[in-house]
């Protein structure tokens, strides 16, 4: 398998999560979809990262997408429950962390990829409530839990993980270390795994 992607992607960090906890062999290529000789819509019309290139030949898209798949291969470090109720939990975590991330791009794009005349003070804020809204949402749903689904770590600790640490990064203003000391304490105990170790964001 090869992995299209950029260091600095939250989405692409978080299968590079997956594929080194189910310790699964890829090629890794960097590509920045910004540039103007991106080629990135050959694999993928959305031009997205990241995009996972198959032993055949196919291409599969979305990070979501991806992660479920991979957990799918080996036995090795379970991410995701067989199905029911606890399988959807560990969904709605992946879909929280990824929905903050989404909004904090938004506002990353219009601060900084627009022009300033044409910056949409209201919009910024609307997607920073979002993300402020989600970080509390995050808080409260983990409690004193040792992890995001109860005692085992799991794709949603994974999803969290990279949200946060890309955050950090990019938006190191959001003081969510100081207004959520669980979530900075997850974080942290996240930060002592090799795979998010080997895969902080540049």
């Amino acid at each position: 398998m090869k992995l299209i992607g950029s260091l600095a992607s939250p989405y692409v960090r978080k299968v590079r999560v997956v594929l080194a906890e189910k310790k699964l062999d890829y090629q890794y290529e960097l590509e920045n979809v910004w540039a103007p000789d991106t080629r990135i819509q050959e694999l993928n019309p959305l031009g997205k990262v990241p995009c996972l290139l198959m032993e055949d030949g196919n291409v599969m898209i979305d990070s979501r997408v991806m992660a479920e798949y991979l957990d799918t291969l080996t036995p090795v470090c379970k991410l995701l429950p067989p199905n029911g109720r606890d399988r959807a939990d560990v969904k709605c975590w992946e879909a929280l962390a990824d929905g903050i991330v989404d909004a904090a791009t938004l506002v990353r794009l219009e601060t900084t990829q627009r022009p300033p005349e044409l910056r949409s003070a209201d919009w910024v804020a609307r997607q920073m409530r979002k993300v402020q809204l989600g970080l509390q949402a995050m808080a409260d749903k983990l409690g004193d839990s040792a992890y995001c689904a109860g005692k085992n770590y799991s794709l949603g600790d994974v999803a969290v993980g990279c949200a946060l640490g890309w955050l950090l990064f990019r938006f190191p203003d959001i003081a969510w270390r100081e207004d959520h000391a669980n979530l900075a304490r997850l974080y942290d105990k996240l930060c002592e795994r090799p795979s998010f170790k080997d895969t902080v964001p540049q």
